[in-house]
């Protein structure tokens, strides 16, 4: 007897087996059970429910004892020989008495319940509703667990894609500073054999050259020099890029003094006032946070030249609940559209017959502070000055001064 087999689709049908050799039992089974969730199949033989077996998962097995040829204590033991991984809820139909040797026999080859005939359908359903609900709550955390796997596996293949992707980028990135490295380096080299020649030229024979040549020379020469600053740079970001980073506990303090003071030929004949608050002690690099100071303060000092007097601030602030430090100044500024093209190399706001530079120097702070797991920013306004301000990783390991009063000192140039 062939019947209509489901597998439990997206409103959790399930199937339930009965096994009878009587039809009328059979389709009496069926009145009783049949429902919009439930798929009944039929069978009149033990045979034929092993074969239905084979083909299908069931919730339930309905199976009367006595049937001819093979009997469902025996059916029950081929099932649970063919259908050990499964176990499968068989109940009994019987229509003897239920002796304790038939209980304990029964049980022994599977069975998790007896129902007597003539059967009570409300007894019935109740056992048969317990049986269902528990494979469809069954097969839906099954399913669920599949889910979860096969989520779990997605996230491990993209974790291994965006590792496998980062290990590209990384080994491209270093491909790209060694090259960088390596044309900067060679570079230098014939560049400072054309700016030599130049200067010969310049020095020796200047007089014998017509004024056109002359300034064609000087041209030369002045974009000789430019390169060569230019490959300097170059040089210089690929070696910040490249350097493991040495911490320690570090006087920020320190670190300005020594750099204003390295500056000192940079602001001959300027009157400068420089207010440098209390700066944090913190864990980094000092070399590279050093260069970090130089270069901020080297804009500030070149951006505020239009000033007569300069104002250069360098302090410290709490921001998203770290201490970050700034450098701020009342030069030129900038527009803040402009602000994503800031630390970008080669990218410069001001034209180079007014300021001069390579569009290198912010970049290089922020890699040495994108190397201490920190960030950094601008805030300006045309005409009306710049703030550079950074934050370096690690800090709850960096101290916090509140102290906040500044030492208001005036730059006076020697005369």
């Amino acid at each position: 007897m062939e019947e209509r087999l489901q597998a439990p689709g997206p409103k959790q049908t399930v199937n339930v087996l009965l096994v009878d050799d009587q039809p009328e039992g059979l389709l009496a089974l069926e009145a009783l059970l049949e429902g919009p969730e439930r798929n009944i199949v039929k069978t009149r033989s033990g045979r034929e429910a092993l074969r239905q077996l084979l083909k299908a998962d069931f919730a339930l097995i309905l199976l009367d004892v006595q049937m001819p040829d093979m009997d469902g204590f025996q059916t029950a033991e081929l099932i649970r020989q063919r259908d050990s991984s499964k176990n499968t809820p068989i109940i009994f139909l019987t229509a003897g008495h239920k002796s304790e040797e038939n209980i304990f026999r029964g049980y022994a080859v599977g069975a998790v319940d007896y129902v007597l005939k003539p059967i009570v359908p409300e007894i019935l359903r109740s056992k048969v509703s317990v049986f269902v609900d528990l494979a469809r709550q069954t097969e839906l955390v099954r399913r669920q667990a599949d889910q979860l796997r096969q989520s779990e596996q997605e996230a491990l293949q993209l974790a291994q894609a965006r590792a496998n992707l980062l290990a590209e980028l990384e080994a491209a990135n270093r491909e790209l500073e060694a090259f960088a490295y390596s044309v900067s380096h060679d570079l230098r080299a014939p560049l400072r054999r054309i700016n030599g020649f130049a200067g010969i030229l310049l020095e020796d024979f200047s007089a014998q050259l017509d004024p056109v040549a002359k300034g064609y020379l000087e041209r030369v020469s002045q974009a000789g020099r430019h390169m060569c600053q230019l490959l300097d740079d170059l040089l210089n970001l690929s070696r910040v890029t490249r350097k493991e980073l040495t911490r320690r506990r570090t006087d920020l303090d320190s670190l300005v003094k020594e750099v204003r003071d390295s500056l000192q030929p940079e602001i001959e004949g300027r009157e400068i006032e420089w207010q440098i608050g209390c700066l944090p002690t913190v864990e980094c690099d000092p070399g590279l946070i050093k260069q970090v100071f130089a270069n901020l303060l080297l804009n500030a000092i070149k951006y505020t030249r239009p000033r007569q007097r300069a104002t250069i601030q360098v302090d410290q602030m709490i921001c998203d609940g770290q201490p970050a430090v700034f450098v701020r100044d009342n030069g030129v500024g900038f527009d803040m559209k402009y602000a994503d093209k800031l630390f970008g190399v080669f990218q410069r706001l001001h034209r180079q017959e007014d300021f001069e530079g390579t569009g290198v120097g912010l970049a290089t702070v922020q890699r040495i502070i994108h190397k201490h797991g920190g960030r950094v920013w601008a805030e300006a306004e045309p005409y009306k000055g710049a703030t550079f301000y950074f934050i370096l990783g690690t800090p709850e390991r960096n101290e916090f001064e509140n102290n906040t009063t500044l030492r208001g000192e005036v730059w006076q140039p020697t005369r």
